[in-house]
């Protein structure tokens, strides 16, 4: 009898330890989402976009069409109609970078394009890459250095719309790549 008690309180501690690395997880989990939460809230466009980034001349969403939003870069982003106010052809990257006014690393940041990382010419950067941003989406952004998560070459846009969640305009939102955009049906 003592011998089913041991193996049936050794089960239950196996068990709680299970759920207590399924709670940690969880918690860490949360903590990253409320992350994420703040980076989106965070994100912000200006009407400035680099100099020698080159206008896509035939692109799928035309500047002043409308267009819906499939991704969520910010908070209130997925699903609002867009104007699509700039169109450009480049490479677009994922970026993990540590911001310059200190805090957590930003990791998975979409999009930092091609004319906004600093002294690579026509050079495609590749994934673990270490790069200088020249991006000022965010505070701390410039100046950071990131690393290259992924790329890939397509059409940017800049957009304006009006976010879901917090009825605030954001105007030039930069940027959505054309897979993230859907035509409004």
């Amino acid at each position: 009898m003592y011998k089913k008690l041991g193996l049936i309180g050794l089960a239950a501690s196996i068990s709680l330890g299970g759920c207590s690395e399924k709670s940690d997880s969880k918690a860490t989990e949360e903590t990253t989402m409320q992350n994420e939460h703040q980076h989106k809230e965070e994100h912000s466009g200006t009407e400035k976009v680099p100099e020698d980034l080159q206008k896509e001349k035939h692109p799928h969403f035309k500047v002043g069409s409308e267009a819906i939003i499939t991704s969520g870069h910010m908070e209130g982003m997925k699903g609002a109609q867009a104007t699509i106010e700039g169109a450009y052809n480049t490479i677009a990257y994922v970026v993990s970078y540590k911001p310059t006014t200190g805090g957590k690393t930003v990791k998975n940041h979409k999009w930092v394009i091609q004319e906004e990382i600093k002294n690579t010419g026509n050079k495609t950067m590749e994934k673990g890459d270490k790069v200088m941003l020249e991006a000022n989406h965010m505070k701390g952004m410039k100046g950071a250095e990131a690393t290259i998560v992924s790329a890939k070459e397509t059409t940017v846009y800049t957009v304006s719309y009006t976010s879901k969640t917090s009825g605030k305009e954001v105007k030039n939102h930069k940027w959505v790549t054309e897979d993230e955009l859907e035509e409004i049906k």
